[in-house]
């Protein structure tokens, strides 16, 4: 059975507020873990007003707290806005506090605009090209090998499991030479997936981490009792892309009935592409298309994100499409 995994974006929605969201994400994670999920993962965002995770550390704490087995991780942590050791730190006592649950997904992408970005690193003169660097010095942390002369505390020994994020073919180089298992984005960023796992496999050098390629890909699941109520649970997410490429990002929306129909064709388009790793519909639609894309990817692990206004609405989109799932893989068998 392939593992089914959920990624939160922490959304903040319009009329709501961050205490809220906070509180809807470790009851959530506790509602993936319930369904058998095997990890629940944030990622890094800054200065957007309708994501609640920038400080993503504090929040898998929080998570972690409220749940009991899930692994609990960052999808993820982009490392340069980061020392590496403040990260061997930070998810050193992660590791501290909930041994054996935590996961590091690290990404070289900022995750926010020039000027915040400035603020975060009060300088960009650090190369992007450094990330591979920076990721063997965080592995050397966690060994505690020496390498560095410093020793992280916490950190060192952490059982903290690293993962190598990407959207585009550098991640797939690197996880693949570092034997690290490797999760793509193609819940937004679907064009290259191909390619980038077949880059990854065939590159793949076994590691002290994996004997053999690991992959996760991202998948937007929006699931309900009818198409129709799956479409317009699908509207929320599709008016925040459209609010983002026009400049305009903020709040989660309430959903609005035909919004994709209504908008210019530039605009269905790009929803199209970006949004194309997507199952829209009922369980057995959203099941048949999970499988499908399973059977393409071959992937070893679908981990899943919707933003969803309604947070019980979430909560059963989650459970149909855990379930959907369950039925075609034993069909299947």
């Amino acid at each position: 059975m392939t593992k089914l995994s959920l990624l939160d974006l922490v959304p903040v929605t319009e009329g709501g507020s961050v205490s809220q969201s906070l509180a809807n994400a470790a009851d959530l994670a506790a509602h993936a873990e319930r369904l058998g999920f095997t990890r629940y993962w944030v990622a890094e965002h800054h200065g957007m007003e309708g994501i609640a995770s920038a400080a993503t550390s504090i929040v898998l704490g929080h998570v972690a707290a409220a749940t009991n087995t899930i692994r609990v991780g960052a999808g993820g942590i982009m490392l340069p806005n980061h020392a590496p050791m403040i990260i061997a730190e930070q998810f050193g006592t992660l590791d501290a506090l909930y041994p054996g649950r935590i996961d590091l997904g690290l990404g070289r992408a900022p995750g926010s605009d020039g000027r915040v970005a400035a603020a975060l690193r009060r300088t960009l003169d650090s190369d992007p090209n450094a990330f591979p660097r920076d990721v063997l010095e965080l592995q050397s942390y966690f060994a505690d090998d020496g390498q560095t002369g410093i020793r992280a505390t916490p950190g060192a020994g952490a059982d903290v499991q690293i993962y190598i994020l990407g959207s585009s073919l550098f991640g797939a180089q690197l996880a693949a030479a570092l034997g690290l298992p490797y999760a793509f984005a193609s819940h937004f960023a679907p064009a290259a997936l191909d390619e980038a796992l077949e880059i990854y496999r065939h590159r793949f050098e076994p590691s002290a981490v994996l004997d053999k390629p690991y992959a996760m890909c991202g998948f937007n699941v929006f699931a309900a009792d009818s198409e129709d109520e799956a479409e317009l649970l699908a509207s929320s997410m599709q008016q925040s892309f459209v609010a983002l490429r026009s400049g305009n990002p903020g709040r989660l929306k309430p959903p609005v009935a035909g919004y994709r129909d209504s908008l210019p064709p530039q605009y269905r388009q790009m929803l199209d592409g970006v949004l194309a790793a997507t199952a829209t519909g009922t369980g057995e639609q959203v099941g048949d298309k999970m499988a499908k894309f399973i059977d393409r990817t071959q992937a070893d692990e679908l981990i899943l994100t919707s933003s969803i206004f309604d947070h019980e609405a979430r909560k059963k989109s989650l459970s149909i499409a855990a379930s959907a799932l369950a039925d075609q893989e034993s069909v299947a068998a």
